[in-house]
This record gives C-alpha cells, structure tokens and sequence, in this order.
C-alpha cells in the first residue's frame, strides 16, 4: 500500500501560551557561545571554517523526515511515537523550546514532609497517596513547566515540515522509503524504527548518505554511529537496574523469554553477563519469533523450571498475548522487564490481574506523579483527546525532536555536520520526565529511570528512581565518536569485563 508522503504538522501559528509556558528566554548555551568553542576545533576538525555552511540557508521549510510504523504488527508503538513528534514540532513551530542546554538540572532540594510508602497511580487518578505525611526528609523539586520561548517560530526563521511515509512494520519498506526520503525529498534529518531490526535495517543508508538519523527507542544498547543519536535508554539504564531489584526482592533464579531478533537476543545476552555479577543465574531461555501468538508450550517449561522470577524481552502485538494467557493458566511468578507496560501498555489493554507483580524500568510512563509530567499529559491529550496510553517512546520521539530543533538553532545552520557538532557540544533539556542530557562520546541520552511495579488492580506503583543514569557501557569500550568515528554495533560478548568474571565463576 503506497502511502501520502506529506503529513505536515496542522497549525504552525501562533497560539495562546500552553499552559503559561512563560516568557523567560531559552536557557543553556547560546549559538554565539557555540560559535566560539567550535571555532577552536575548526580547524582540527575542518567543519565550522567556512562562513558559508553556518550562514547559508536555503528557500523554504526545514524538512524533517519520519519513518515510524503506522501499521503491522509495531503499529501500537509506530502511532505514539508519531503523535510525539507531532506535539513538538507544534510547538516549535509556534515558538516554544525544552529549557535547557549545557547546564544540567535546576531546582532546590528542601526539608519537606513525605508519606511512608510511595503513591499508586493509574492514567485517571492517584488510587492512594501512600499514607499521612509523616516525616521529615530532603525531597528533590523541579519546575512544573519545561517549555519556554524560543524567541522565533520555527527555526531559523524556517517551520519544519514533516514528511512522514508509513513503513508498515517492513523492513524493505524501511529502506525504500529511507532512500526516498534522502534522495528524493532532500531531508534533513530522519527519525525512524521501533524494532532494532528495523534500524539495522536503514543505519547502512544513512552512513552512505551521511544522514543524521536519530533512534528514539528503547533498545539492546551498543550502537557505536558517528551519524545515529539513540535517545531511547539502555541496558546499563534498565536491564542492570531492573536485575537487582528482582533478585533482591524475588531471588536468584531467572527465566528469559525473549523476541527472536537482535534486540531480543542481545538483551537476553546482557542478562546472562550481569546474572553472575549479581550472584544469579539464568535457568532457562526461549527466544519466540515475533508471528507468535500462542504460548502453552512457554507455560509450560516456566512452570515446570519453577524460576524466582522472569525476565521479559518479548515484544509486539503477537507477544502481549502471553499475558492473558499465563494469567488464565496459574502463573503467579513475577516478572521484570525493560518494554512491556511502559511500552506497548499491556495493564492498560489487558483485564486485571494479567499483568499483576509487573515491574519495568522505564524512562517514562503516563502515571509518572509530578506537576511536570500532569501538564504534559494535558498538552499531549488536547491534541490527541484519543491516545489509548502515553508510552515511553513517544517521549523519547518528543524529546528527540526538540532536541534535534535545539541542536540546529545552535549550529546556526541545517548543515549535518554541523549540527552533529551542536549535539556533541553536551546539550540537555528538561524532559517532562526529567532532566536529560546527550553524551558526546556515546551519541546516547542519560535517563531519569524510574522502576514501576503493576498491581492485581493494574495500578502503577513507583517502587525506586535513578535521576541520572549516565550510557556508560560503551565509553567503558573505548568508544568515543568524537575524537573517533565508528559505525558499528557492540554486543556483550565483545566486553572483556564480562568475559572475566563469567570465567572466574564456571
């Protein structure tokens, strides 16, 4: 089925301020205070030299290209990640911006009152408030609002178009329309993919190109790109986390149930390296191709393994029916996961319990308690009144585009390279999650990580928070793309680290 390539944003005038946005100007590093620092390098690096490249602008919109699945089986993903750049680009287009820049995170840590145990939420309302103030303690704040003025509409004096073809969860859709969109349409930057597949699928195009491609995913990590931005989290964001916290609360023995393809695979991977570290061992593992559906057999061999609890890597409208069906077959161990519910929203789909002693690290959920998030709910809702749930990566496809917006009002200039510079200079803005900040070396965003346990209700608990969890694995590596280009994905089995230790312990 073709597809209108154009989808361009609704309204790019002016409106009313969203929710008193503000009026105090964009905070962080300035396009003059870039212009110096990149001066310094110019000649080593031979990007900024030449007055043309920063000033010259051509005729006409920015043109922002997207490759988000709009049907197929990542649909349910593809539509979030689609609304979420459609949010930002609204806004930026009517002359607003993500505070932030080089800074890192405002607000004062005060003495404040807090209840015993942490709120239980649902997308409604708060189901309990986790009892009575009872004593003191020193609580993190942060401004409710995190939009300001940018100060123009647009960028540059340019709007942004969006020109959005559906690939229809097809990885050789991905490719032609990929194609398409550099060779035909001259875009400027592409975000595209939900399944790793589907990146692994493109990412050789754009290095052929020289495209600046952002991911704006949840993913397996290791992705070393001088051209790729991954701005969804990581293992060492999610998986590391979301381990210890099963194993101390549940025990040592895990089972993996996993997608067949790379994420899958490579996250499985990372579970086998870090079990031993954690004094755990993994019992038992399947990788289940995506066009599955039925799962008695997986029942089954998890029933009969009898693990402390399960690790979750399954993904896509087939998989989620394991829920129901454990439920309806007695399964009662619990279950962690890096996607399933802050993804693909299974407690939100599924009846109550299915989904019970679910725990997921997520760099962002629709229940997140803060005034920040509660306004952006409101924002995102007013525009898209029909959104069954607000998953994480419609945030990091919202939070990509600002950034990507930020990065080229800093460059001065839609110039790839350029603007690949502006994005390594250490920007960051204020997420409606919280703080987030683009590593250099990496081309990976720090996360505000929190751990969310699902009840027999489906309510959505905030067990623990990591406000900055920094993409460490691959710096651990060597791998700077600054000083040098790469344009390759690591997997554990290449870290030495690794290898060491499960050598001591076998």
């Amino acid at each position: 089925m073709k597809t209108d390539a154009h989808e361009p944003i609704v309204s790019t005038s002016s409106t009313n301020d969203p929710a008193a946005a503000g009026t105090q100007p964009s905070g962080g590093l300035t396009r003059r205070d870039f212009m110096k620092a990149a001066a310094v390098t110019a000649a080593g690096v031979g990007i900024l030299g030449a007055p043309a490249v920063v000033r010259g602008q051509g005729p006409g919109p920015i043109k922002f290209g997207l490759l988000e699945d709009r049907s197929g089986n990542f649909a349910i993903f593809g539509l979030n990640k689609w609304h979420g750049t459609q949010l930002a680009l609204k806004e930026i287009n009517e002359g607003w911006t993500l505070d932030g820049g080089v800074q890192g995170p405002g607000g004062p840590g005060v003495h404040a009152k807090v209840a015993p145990k942490p709120p239980t939420e649902n997308i409604k309302a708060t189901v309990d408030a986790g009892g009575p103030p009872s004593r003191d303690d020193v609580v993190w704040t942060e401004s409710a609002e995190y939009l300001v003025k940018s100060g123009e509409q647009g960028v540059l004096g340019r709007k942004i178009e969006l020109i959005a073809p559906d690939p229809q969860s097809d990885n050789t859709q991905f490719q032609a329309l990929a194609r398409r969109l550099i060779l035909d349409e001259k875009v400027d930057v592409i975000m595209a993919g939900f399944a790793s597949a589907e990146r692994e699928a493109i990412r050789p195009i754009m290095d052929q190109n020289k495209m600046l491609y952002f991911y704006n995913n949840q993913y397996e990590g290791g992705v070393a790109d001088k051209n790729t931005f991954c701005t969804g989290a990581v293992p060492e964001q999610q998986i590391v986390p979301v381990m210890q916290y099963m194993i101390k609360n549940f025990g040592p023995r895990i089972y993996t149930l996993a997608a067949d393809y790379n994420f899958g695979q490579l996250s499985a991977a990372w579970t086998r390296a870090m079990a031993p570290l954690l004094n755990a061992e993994v019992i038992g593992e399947e990788f289940i191709p995506l066009s599955v559906s039925q799962f008695s057999s997986s029942i089954a061999k998890i029933q009969q393994a009898k693990p402390s609890w399960l690790m979750m890597y399954i993904t896509g409208q087939n998989h989620s029916n394991f829920y129901p069906q454990a439920n309806a077959a007695g399964l009662q161990f619990p279950m962690g996961s890096s996607i399933n519910i802050a993804q693909g929203y299974e407690h939100r789909r599924f009846a109550p319990p299915a989904l019970n002693r679910f725990h997921v690290t997520a760099s962002y959920m629709e229940e997140i308690p803060t005034p920040r998030n509660r306004l952006f709910v409101k924002r995102w809702r007013t525009m898209f009144p029909d959104e069954p749930y607000m998953a994480m990566e419609g945030h990091s496809a919202y939070v990509a585009t600002h950034l990507y917006a930020k990065a080229v009002r800093l460059a001065g200039t839609t110039d790839k390279a350029t603007v690949i510079k502006a994005l390594e200079s250490g920007i960051g803005v204020e997420a409606p999650a919280g703080w987030v900040a683009m590593d250099p070396a990496t081309h990976h965003l720090s996360q505000y990580i929190r751990l969310a346990r699902c009840d027999a209700k489906h309510d959505i608990t905030f067990m623990t928070e990591w406000p900055h969890i920094e993409p460490w694995w691959t710096r651990r590596l060597g791998v700077n793309l600054v000083r040098t280009p790469e344009y390759k994905q690591y997997i554990p089995d290449e870290d030495p680290f690794f290898k060491m230790f499960q050598k001591k312990k076998t």
